[in-house]
């Protein structure tokens, strides 16, 4: 947070002064960049133009006192000791806070995101008193929940958390409170003063090239979500991005055709080269603002088909839709991509989450040194 000295003129040709608390800022559903500022005004005033020695002596009076509560306030705030918070904020309730930004990610088509929001929130009603306020919140609560998500917490078969659930759903919880602080409804960012879990490395279930040309010439009950998984394939495409991309993201130039687009997960602007094929799946452009895969949904439905379709094919893994994405970093490590390329295709903000996948390859590669059958030797 930044603060600073800020003037005002006022109609009575005084100058107010205030102080500005800069909290950084928000990208709202639109992709409009918000600032977050408020003001607090300190009832001192400057003559706008002095015109005696008095008045230039008020003036220089008024401004080192401003310029000392400003220094009080920067001190208080890198001590951890000025609360930023408001009053009124502070005594609305955890739950229903993060209960409104799960609500958030489900009008905003944040589907895969949207489940784990969900299954956290489920734990955190279990943990967390229902009338427990945001000026209630401190440290101790914030190990509380952790302890809880590493040793209490069981899914639905009553097993333990996996590692990753424990790094995920923790992480939510996390970003609740980094949005509260953002926000105003906590004087102090509780999220940055427990360290969250190790991620374990999980296993990136991934389609061969005979295995999707099997999913290509199968039949799938719903064609467009056969289209949008072959697409992901075909692209690298996440599952929210792929569900939101409009035609005016669709960027035909001459032979070469491209998607431009903002990733709903990392916030990062993309300008992804697609082939042919690719652009094939999509069809004949349409309305700018209309969705390209039209009728695209998420549910129960549609991911059973996803495995009734494998079924069909004769592809015994587990494939999800993100299987698609895996696959397709896969396929173009394997076609001779290197890592750096694939790794900006995909998105990926740090190297080593891509070379998850050149693990993969290494161990195809390992694979194919034993497909040769022995010789019978004689020396």
């Amino acid at each position: 947070m930044k603060i600073t000295l800020k003037e005002k003129v006022l109609n009575t040709g005084k100058i107010s002064l205030y102080l500005e608390y800069y909290k950084g800022s928000t990208i709202d559903a639109n992709g409009k960049r918000q600032h977050l500022r408020t003001q607090e005004y300190l009832k001192i005033y400057l003559h706008q133009n002095p015109k005696t020695t008095t008045e230039r002596n008020e003036n220089k009076e008024n401004l080192k006192l401003a310029e000392n509560i400003l220094a009080i306030k920067k001190t208080d705030y890198i001590q951890g000791k000025f609360e930023m918070k408001s009053t009124t904020k502070a005594k609305r309730t955890f739950l229903n806070f993060f209960s409104e930004m799960v609500d958030d990610r489900e009008i905003n088509f944040s589907h895969d995101n949207y489940g784990n929001w969900k299954s956290t929130y489920v734990h955190l009603k279990k943990i967390v008193p229902l009338n427990l306020t945001f000026d209630e919140i401190d440290e101790n609560f914030v190990k509380k929940v952790k302890d809880y998500f590493d040793k209490q917490a069981i899914t639905k078969s009553n097993l333990p958390l996996s590692q990753n659930s424990k790094h995920s759903y923790f992480n939510k919880f996390k970003a609740c409170l980094k949005k509260a602080f953002d926000d105003g409804f906590l004087s102090i960012n509780y999220s940055t003063k427990v360290k969250s879990f190790e991620q374990a490395e999980s296993q990136r279930e991934y389609l061969t090239f005979d295995e999707l040309q099997s999913l290509a010439k199968s039949e799938c009950k719903y064609p467009v979500l056969k289209k949008a998984f072959l697409f992901s394939c075909l692209s690298g495409l996440r599952w929210s991005d792929i569900n939101t991309l409009k035609w005016c993201e669709v960027r035909d130039e001459g032979d070469v055709s491209k998607v431009n687009f903002r990733q709903e997960k990392t916030d990062g602007v993309e300008y992804l080269y697609i082939s042919k094929q690719a652009r094939e799946l999509l069809g004949e452009r349409q309305e700018q603002q209309e969705r390209v895969f039209k009728g695209l949904k998420y549910g129960m439905t549609y991911n059973t088909e996803i495995i009734r379709w494998c079924n069909r094919a004769a592809v015994s893994k587990h494939i999800t839709f993100h299987s698609a994405r895996h696959t397709n970093a896969v396929l173009l490590l394997e076609n001779g991509a290197d890592i750096y390329t694939v790794s900006k295709r995909l998105g990926h903000r740090e190297l080593r989450t891509t070379q998850i996948y050149a693990k993969i390859v290494d161990s195809k590669a390992r694979e194919a040194a034993e497909i040769i059958p022995e010789l019978k030797i004689e020396m």
